[in-house]
């Protein structure tokens, strides 16, 4: 197939290009295509621009950008920033792929599992729908109505919501290590709060899997079938280690800090992936022991 990316760059995308590229032919938007070229290799044709792809020539569209959403504190105009960096380009791609001829089958866009605002305990699959208005479900819920514009007989749909992405040297479980291997880190908050995370070698063979399965469309959750407690997941975390992990994080720190975007981390859900369970979607990481094994030996 022919695939469109964007955020090819970024975590998740730098872990799934070369597993494209090994079957299909893959054209990457970038704001720099020399470097990503560098990064992803001369097999990708990189652009600058949605003007330079015709839409008619592409199987599916996986769009991955936005700005990091905890880079900075939420104020006013960064809560724009990460919506603009969002919404704006969703926006643009469902409108070229309205305007084709013989658009892309299929557009996988993403989404994240703060859909679904803060929540108690109880598990959330795909048809939960009593979310909490907080502004982590406005920036997913325009996210997705963006990304839903451009579905049609001809083209399928797919919004991934993401959960917290365990990788070796980027993204949350790199900002957490070195506080837990010095034996500070700890529970944060309450504790009881879910975490509802992946594996990244599960998050690109989820996306390969909704790629190529037609049954799936709309919201998907690609998260791993195990979400725990923070506590569980700081007690895991320490025993990898073979560190403490009892040095609580009080709230209040946290909110002095980082300001609202601490409700990130004080608040959460217990997410699972029901639709691609049903579909016979199988992980290698199921549990977060075995994870986090892999990640750290």
């Amino acid at each position: 197939m022919h695939i469109f990316i964007t955020g090819a760059t970024g975590l998740i995308g730098s872990h799934l290009c070369p597993l494209l590229l090994a079957s299909h032919q893959l054209t990457v938007l970038s704001r720099d295509p020399a470097k990503a070229t560098l990064l992803l290799g001369s097999a990708i044709t990189a652009i600058d621009s949605l003007d330079k792809i015709d839409f008619n020539t592409v199987d599916c569209v996986i769009n991955l950008a936005g700005e990091a959403i905890i880079n900075k504190r939420w104020s006013d105009k960064q809560k724009q920033r990460l919506l603009d960096s969002r919404i704006q380009l969703t926006q643009q791609i469902s409108t070229a792929i309205q305007h084709s001829q013989t658009p892309p089958h299929t557009f996988i866009s993403g989404s994240a599992i703060g859909f679904y605002g803060r929540q108690d305990n109880t598990p959330i699959d795909e048809s939960f729908t009593a979310v909490t208005p907080e502004f982590s479900h406005k920036l997913c819920a325009q996210w997705e109505q963006a990304a839903y514009a451009a579905q049609s007989a001809n083209t399928r749909v797919c919004t991934l919501r993401t959960g917290i992405v365990l990788a070796k040297q980027a993204g949350a479980l790199a900002k957490m290590l070195p506080p837990f291997k010095f034996g500070l880190g700890g529970p944060i908050g309450s504790s009881e709060q879910g975490m509802s995370w992946i594996h990244i070698d599960d998050m690109v063979q989820l996306i390969l899997f909704v790629l190529v399965t037609m049954e799936l469309s709309g919201p998907i959750n690609a998260t791993a079938p195990n979400p725990v407690s923070n506590k569980e997941f700081s007690r895991q975390l320490g025993k990898a280690l073979a560190r403490p992990a009892v040095i609580p994080m009080p709230s209040f720190i946290l909110k002095l800090a980082m300001g609202e975007m601490a409700d990130l981390l004080l608040y959460g859900q217990f997410v699972v992936p029901n639709k691609v369970l049903a579909q016979q979607f199988s992980f290698n990481y199921p549990t977060l022991p075995k994870a986090l094994e892999n990640l750290l030996t």
